[in-house]
């Protein structure tokens, strides 16, 4: 590389690093102005709705400014989501993700607003303060919804971005290329691809020669022409040099081996980010505990939720949501009953053994919404569309399916009779779609480990797109949920529940 080149290039990535700074800094300005003016919204409307904007101190005695307070509230706020990283760079794009966030941020928020009522002593009625906290909560996801459209709509464009490596074998590269043009939530842009191979004498990394046809294929894949870097002791030194912020490693780098330790460590140092491309069942996600003993080094790994306390209270929360989901909506299955049953005659419940947790067989009850001789048809379907083997068997215009199956499929009311099956015990409200017998014994031992929970009524699947998914994208789905599943991420995924079904999506 000569003087001149290098001298460019160094000038085109102080350059890019400027950009990013500068669309960081005001991005996550806009979304703190935004947060603070949808806190100072809600609080005006509760506080005039309710008459309490004379505010006074009756401990300090001295009438307190409504709008001082509010603003005081309202950094409160703001504080409370940065607490909570709602404004980390990885996480302002995302959706569902961050309206979890969103609300442990608010929960902090109101116990810190509840703590200055009490310092002021400033006569704020409680019922005031949870009712300004859920409206600004509403206002804000409202409006971060409507700036998350407008990021991913620049994300399109190359726009609030990260220039980024991809670094792995050929093809783990294209695989990451792919998944990278399909999730523009992702905020990576690629700028550069390595490929690297392992010597299987020596056990080290070295630069793999890229395949015939693999350019062609990164260019038709990515949309424009893509360099390819070299493996070598430099690599980070160029990375920065064409401006890149991340390094995404596909594979052939082991975590926790030598090889990746000295590549991440060589990175880092540069202030690059490394981003992995991991199995959905990766061990990242877990509580960790380092101890150093006698001079080896130990590390520890659990998942909290599985602890008996933290299964009480999941096994609490199915309970008291069935109770109330089986008496609440006996207005919709009662009349929904008798028309199956008017139909055709035929039963009104259709009961099929599915497997549970741990591979423990159970019969799992639907309103029958298929005609009675519907398992024997499956098979001839089945190789009909090209769907023979597949864990999830879905068509359009299933033949099978009854005029009264139609609608209580689209929205969802045959899937309520479960509720009796979480009340025995043998599935959650929450937790991976129930499978068939024959679907378990084609499991691979990755998308084994679903296994692990009880199936549920509703989960990752069912609000992700459910039929529309592919085969890969449910199966990590349910994977995920397995080792990443909380109460609290259970409420968030009945809520989406409620707008899948309202929305149809992928509902046949």
């Amino acid at each position: 590389m000569t003087q001149a080149n290098s001298t460019a290039l160094r000038d085109t990535s102080w350059q890019q690093l400027v950009n990013v700074a500068y669309w960081r800094l005001f991005v996550n300005a806009a979304l703190t102005v935004c947060d603070m003016a949808a806190f100072v919204l809600a609080s005006v409307i509760v506080l005039m709705a309710r008459n309490e904007a004379a505010l006074y101190s009756a401990r300090f005695h001295f009438h307190i400014n409504l709008a001082v307070y509010v603003v005081v509230c309202a950094l409160i706020w703001a504080l409370c989501m940065h607490s909570v990283g709602v404004y980390h760079r990885h996480v302002m794009g995302d959706g569902y993700q961050l309206n979890l966030l969103l609300f442990k941020g608010a929960v902090l928020a109101g116990i810190m607003v509840c703590a200055v009522d009490f310092i002021l002593n400033s006569y704020v009625s409680l019922l005031s303060t949870a009712l300004i906290m859920v409206c600004a909560l509403l206002i804000t996801m409202a409006e971060r919804f409507v700036i998350r459209r407008l990021v991913l709509f620049g994300r399109e464009k190359g726009a609030y971005s990260y220039a980024t490596v991809v670094v792995g074998s050929c093809e783990g590269i294209e695989h990451a290329l792919r998944f990278l043009s399909q999730k523009q939530q992702l905020n990576y842009r690629t700028v550069a691809v390595c490929p690297i191979g392992l010597n299987a004498q020596t056990g080290h990394i070295e630069a793999a020669s890229a395949p015939e046809g693999f350019m062609q294929e990164i260019r038709r894949i990515g949309g424009k022409e893509i360099p390819v870097l070299a493996y070598g002791g430099d690599l980070a030194e160029r990375a920065v040099a064409m401006g890149a912020q991340t390094v995404m490693v596909t594979d052939v780098l082991q975590r926790f081996s030598d090889n990746f330790n000295t590549f991440a460590l060589s990175l880092e140092s540069m202030n690059l980010e490394i981003a992995l491309v991991t199995s959905a069942a990766d061990a990242s996600g877990h509580e960790t505990n380092v101890r150093v003993i006698h001079g080896a080094t130990v590390m520890t790994i659990c998942l909290p939720q599985y602890s008996p306390a933290v299964m009480l209270q999941k096994r609490v929360f199915d309970v008291v949501v069935s109770l109330l989901a089986l008496v609440g909506t006996a207005i919709i299955t009662v009349p929904v009953a008798i028309a199956i049953k008017v139909t055709d005659g035929g039963p009104i419940f259709y009961t099929q053994t599915r497997v549970g947790r741990r591979g423990k067989p159970f019969k799992m009850i639907k309103f029958r919404s298929m005609v009675v001789n519907a398992d024997k048809m499956k098979a001839e379907l089945a190789a009909e569309t090209g769907q023979k083997g597949r864990f999830i068997f879905k068509m359009k215009d299933d033949p099978r399916v009854t005029k009264v199956g139609k609608f209580i499929r689209k929205f969802s009311i045959d899937e309520f009779p479960q509720f009796l099956n979480v009340l025995k015990g043998d599935m959650s409200v929450v937790g991976p779609r129930p499978p068939l017998p024959e679907e378990v014994a084609q499991y691979n031992q990755t998308y084994a480990t679903r296994m692990l929970v009880k199936p549920g009524i509703t989960g990752p699947w069912q609000v992700s797109g459910r039929s529309n998914l592919s085969k890969e994208e449910s199966e990590s789905l349910d994977v995920s949920y397995v080792q990443s599943w909380s109460v609290l991420g259970d409420i968030v995924l009945l809520f989406r529940t409620v707008g899948a079904v309202i929305t149809h999506k992928g509902a046949y």
